[in-house]
């Protein structure tokens, strides 16, 4: 997919009214859709406990929390990209503590160049974990595919007493002559001779 054709979904946790209103400004629906806002914390746990969200904005503080647990959190345990607003006065101890866990921190006040320069950085950090994402699922696939092998490798071995090179062999040969995955052919074994 073209990246001027990627729309990102985004979660603002904000009690701030003005902050709010300027939401359609500073996020377009042409590349953001939607944005959900909450006004505390615990709304914003229900949220992310009910669907994933591409970027996650906390602009502190909140009614019931300064926010930085649940940056830190939502960092760790999300593959989402998250930005905390901070007030000039908690702006260095908030460096302090989220830097280290990639969060993107900015201080208030702030303009919409910065804000647009923001969006700019959370949609390359989003591209790269989204990068980092496909690389594992490729990684996982390759890795269940040597499991499916050796298991077949395993009960050719068993049951037709080859030895494992002439299994693995075998199971190469007959992907290669019948223009198939050796997954297939695994999978075929594994119909046939597994328990």
């Amino acid at each position: 997919m073209d990246l001027k054709e990627q729309i990102y979904s985004v979660l603002v946790v904000s009690a701030s009214e003005k902050f709010n209103q300027a939401l359609p400004e500073i996020f377009p629906v042409s590349v953001f859709s939607p944005v959900d806002v909450v006004f505390n914390i615990s709304a914003a746990k229900r949220a992310l406990s009910e669907r994933d969200f591409d970027f996650v904005i906390v602009n502190s503080p909140l009614p019931d929390d300064t926010g930085i647990r649940f940056a830190i959190d939502t960092s760790d345990s999300y593959n989402t990209v998250v930005l905390f607003l901070a007030r000039a006065e908690q702006y260095h101890d908030a460096y302090d503590k989220l830097v280290r866990y990639g969060i993107f921190l900015l201080q208030k006040p702030l303009s919409m160049t910065v804000f647009q320069a923001a969006s700019g950085w959370l949609i390359s950090a989003r591209e790269r974990i989204r990068k980092t994402e496909k690389k594992t699922l490729s990684i996982e696939d390759k890795m269940n595919e040597i499991r499916l092998v050796n298991r077949a490798k395993w009960l050719l071995i068993s049951e037709l007493k080859m030895t494992e090179p002439d299994a693995h062999r075998y199971i190469e040969k007959q992907a290669m002559d019948r223009c198939e995955a050796k997954r297939q052919i695994a999978e075929e074994i594994i119909k046939t001779y597994g328990n």
